[in-house]
């Protein structure tokens, strides 16, 4: 049986839209290539770039709504729409904020040697800032701590 989760982080709406936003303009200047080299200028290419645009930032928003990070009792699962992984606590020795790229990211090192880049919470630039992340990284710290050394239950 799956126990209650603690604490779940999800990326912010506006952190969903810009991903979904980004992705869809990468997919808009491909599709406008193929289009540019099929077709003449036009209408067409105002759909061409449009179109994925638009339908990248709606997706965005639905998967952002799927993807994050789940604390319980039993360790930090990572939610994805195309995988997932958990670390137990006895497995995980450090939590830390690191800067990766433009963005400052939750890394959980493990007793293994590895490191495992939470999908949320995470904080950048306009549309990927997220002005809770301290808060979010101080309750990940607690409930990692209060877990591997003692303090609360499970």
């Amino acid at each position: 049986m799956e126990d209650a989760a603690a604490a779940t982080f999800r990326p912010t709406w506006q952190q969903a839209l810009g991903r979904g936003l980004y992705l869809g303009s990468l997919a808009a200047i491909g599709v406008l290539i193929v289009t540019a080299v099929l077709t003449s200028p036009g209408l067409v290419w105002v759909a061409a770039l449009a179109g994925p645009t638009v339908a990248g930032g709606l997706i965005g928003v639905f998967v952002g709504r799927f993807t994050g990070t789940q604390i319980s009792a039993r360790g930090i699962r990572t939610v994805s729409v195309f995988n997932g992984g958990i670390a137990t606590w006895n497995e995980v020795v450090d939590l830390r904020a690191e800067r990766r790229g433009g963005r400052t990211v939750v890394s959980v090192y493990l007793d293994s040697g590895a490191s495992v880049q939470l999908r949320a919470p995470y904080s950048g630039g306009l549309f990927a800032a997220d002005p809770k992340f301290e808060g979010k990284m101080f309750a990940l710290s607690h409930l990692w701590r209060s877990h591997r050394f003692g303090g609360l239950s499970g």
